[in-house]
């Protein structure tokens, strides 16, 4: 039933990008973190998004503007690598805190907390669009690349800091979000070689069939919502979506989930 729940959530999920404002990876996270310790839902939801990103760039790979990529990108790599060695790091941490509600204990653990936190910071600037369209100047693209790449790393949040700086760099439409996949694809496979070094900590090879199957759903979501929808931008939509995973941050940060 777990599996069933998962594997359609990631179908809903990759068609739900296309008209409520938010990356796969920002709606598959707290999806993956009701059924997984958090550390796991992190790595599944890479993987699945890695997979899907490497579609997206031999889609829009002609449009990359090569000179924004290299400046954007060039201290993305180490600060990935950084934060996703972070992750793999603090997630057998013993708790920060513990609490009882009606005779059951929760643990407020440092991953978690990271995790909420960042979860609940970038749901809201998704949701408000004129939060999502604040830019920042050129001239900062490296310390962008930096900050995008090291929250990518550290539990995949990476879009709203790219599009921030990336905005005012001269970028068509087309370049913007070619530019932005391809940094995207460098920062998730960075990420992912770190975490696959800990994989058996992380257990996924048990979930190695869940994971193929969710990964071919949140394909043929992208595949069916860019025909249906054409990225049409729904604000009541957006707004749901904005606040269940705000509540989930929420939950994840009090250790609830």
């Amino acid at each position: 039933m777990i599996q069933v729940i998962i594997i359609s959530t990631a179908f809903l999920a990759s068609i739900l990008t296309f008209f409520s404002g938010f990356g796969l990876g920002t709606i598959m996270l707290p999806a993956f973190a009701l059924f997984f310790p958090i550390s796991t839902a992190i790595v599944m939801t890479g993987i699945v998004h890695f997979i899907n990103g490497i579609f997206k760039v031999l889609v829009v790979i002609r449009h990359i503007h090569f000179p924004t990529l290299w400046r954007f990108g060039l201290l993305a790599i180490p600060s990935a690598f950084l934060g996703a060695w972070i992750m793999t790091n603090i997630e057998d941490q013993s708790s920060l805190l513990s609490y009882t509600i009606f005779d059951r204990e929760y643990f407020i653990t440092p991953l978690k907390l990271i995790v909420g936190l960042l979860m609940m910071i970038f749901s809201i600037i998704e949701t408000f669009p004129k939060l999502k369209n604040i830019s920042i100047s050129p001239k900062y693209l490296p310390i962008g690349g930096a900050l995008s790449g090291f929250f990518g790393g550290l539990t995949g949040h990476q879009g709203a800091f790219r599009s921030m700086f990336l905005i005012r760099a001269g970028l068509s439409k087309e370049q913007f979000i070619a530019t932005g996949s391809a940094f995207s694809f460098f920062v998730d496979l960075t990420r992912i070689s770190v975490y696959l070094k800990n994989i058996s900590k992380i257990e996924i090879g048990n979930n190695a069939l869940l994971l193929s199957l969710t990964t071919l759903a949140a394909l043929s979501g992208v595949i069916i919502g860019n025909r249906l929808l054409k990225k049409v931008d729904m604000k009541s939509i957006r707004f749901i979506v904005g606040s269940a995973i705000l509540i989930l941050g929420l939950l994840i940060t009090l250790g609830i989930v």
